[in-house]
């Protein structure tokens, strides 16, 4: 979750939203990204969404079974699909749903805990890992923004 906040702060530094994501498998960092929504006008660029790419890049793979993904932030309902499809076995993940909203996001309050039970998927969460800290990235956003989120 730590490489997953820092690249969180990399973003925020680069104009993007505070959101960041690492895959990793039998302890390897895989691949880390941030959001890039705003660099590449793309409404999918979310971290997880990156982090997964290059995941499935580096492993020449679309198959990460095995693999969990650090969020610093509970994943929206494209990146938790894009998380059931590419087989992550494990979801992390920092601050909520809920606490983007808190914060402007426009985000569907639809939990990866209810879209799990909809699904009948066997991923597995864990939630408000490092919260503290995921948190203090939305007020660090909040203190330097330029942009209104989308």
């Amino acid at each position: 979750m730590k490489l997953a906040i820092e690249k969180a702060k990399e973003g925020i530094e680069k104009g993007q939203t505070p959101f960041g994501a690492c895959v990793v498998r039998d302890s390897e960092v895989i691949s880390c990204a941030h959001n890039t929504v705003w660099k590449s006008n793309d409404v999918t660029r979310h971290a997880e969404i990156n982090a997964i790419r290059l995941a499935c890049k580096k492993l020449n793979s679309i198959d990460l079974s095995g693999c969990t993904i650090y969020a610093t932030t509970e994943p929206c309902p494209m990146c938790f699909g894009a998380c059931h499809w590419a087989r992550i076995s494990t979801i992390v993940y920092g601050s909520s749903i809920e606490d983007s909203r808190g914060f402007g996001f426009n985000e569907l309050v639809i939990s990866n805990r209810r879209m799990k039970s909809m699904g009948k998927t066997e991923l597995e969460l864990i939630g408000g890992f490092a919260r503290d800290e995921c948190l203090g990235l939305f007020e660090m956003w909040s203190r330097g923004k330029s942009k209104s989120p989308y």
